[in-house]
């Protein structure tokens, strides 16, 4: 009898222990268990902050890159029609003929600011049926047409033309072997070009500009002069100095931008010698 209940309180302990270790692995179980819950929850937060982050960024870029665009279309086509209808005005009794050819450039441009900014909108605003639509010019009848390409290098000549008849004359030259370029790059180069002659036109108290484009082996570079007084001999107008520092920061600043994104860097300043310049480097060996 002593014995069974030897064994009996033997087996009793060994249960009771057991039961404890059992108490003691689902509690350890349901510590493990919240701690995983509640790291789990932390990383989905810290995910959720990262998009949330990556959305602003994204945002702020895209951002950027339409308030470029647009100062890209509106400074350039109305600084034009500014000198033209200034031009027309000049010139409007005493020879009819210029004034009316002035005119149909203000409208000109006019038309083609319209056409730039219907582009640039039906890429931000596509039709209700999700397809990309481009009304046309108004009066051309049409309901819709293909949206143009970006500019890019070869619509230098338009460009030049354009700078030249609102009278600024323009001197091109390229170097190198002229090849194809991506279609960021080109347009960067195109956009350079763009702002520098616009601005050159718009602060410019005559003379003329000169565009070089070299193609390198391994960079296309891109400088615009343009000749005016020499800061040497201070015949520069103080309103003309105001008015560079306050028409240029916006495009140059953009510039640098879609220069860098390439790996680029760009450099914009008065000349000793009179007038400004404007230079580039774009590298091409960029994965």
């Amino acid at each position: 009898m002593l014995v069974w209940n030897g064994e009996t309180n033997a087996l009793m302990t060994a249960l009771g222990v057991a039961c404890a270790a059992a108490v003691g692995l689902a509690v350890a179980l349901w510590r493990t268990r919240r701690r995983w819950q509640a790291a789990v929850g932390e990383r989905g937060w810290l995910l959720e902050r990262e998009r949330e982050s990556a959305a602003r960024s994204a945002v702020a870029a895209e951002r950027d890159r339409i308030a470029r665009e647009l100062h890209d279309i509106v400074s350039h086509n109305v600084s034009l029609m500014v000198v033209q209808a200034g031009a027309a005005r000049e010139v409007l009794g005493t020879m009819p003929d210029e004034a009316a050819a002035a005119l149909r450039a203000v409208e000109d441009a006019g038309r083609g600011a319209m056409t730039d900014l219907r582009h640039l909108l039906g890429l931000l605003a596509p039709s209700a049926s999700g397809e990309d639509v481009d009304p046309g010019p108004p009066g051309d009848g049409g309901d819709s047409v293909e949206l143009a390409p970006q500019p890019g290098l070869d619509r230098l000549g338009p460009l030049v033309d354009r700078i030249s008849f609102a009278g600024l004359p323009v001197e091109v030259r390229i170097s190198g072997e002229p090849r194809p370029l991506p279609q960021g790059v080109d347009v960067t180069a195109y956009r350079i070009v763009q702002e520098a002659l616009t601005n050159a036109l718009r602060h410019g108290d005559g003379g003329k500009a000169e565009v070089t484009v070299r193609y390198a082996d391994h960079a296309l570079r891109v400088e615009v002069l343009n000749t005016g007084p020499s800061v040497l001999t201070g015949a520069a107008p103080a309103r003309t100095a105001a008015r560079h520092r306050d028409g240029t920061g916006r495009g140059l600043l953009g510039l640098r931008e879609r220069v860098a994104v390439y790996g680029g860097d760009l450099d914009a300043r008065r000349r000793l010698g009179g007038g400004y310049r404007v230079r580039a480097r774009i590298p091409l060996d960029r994965p």
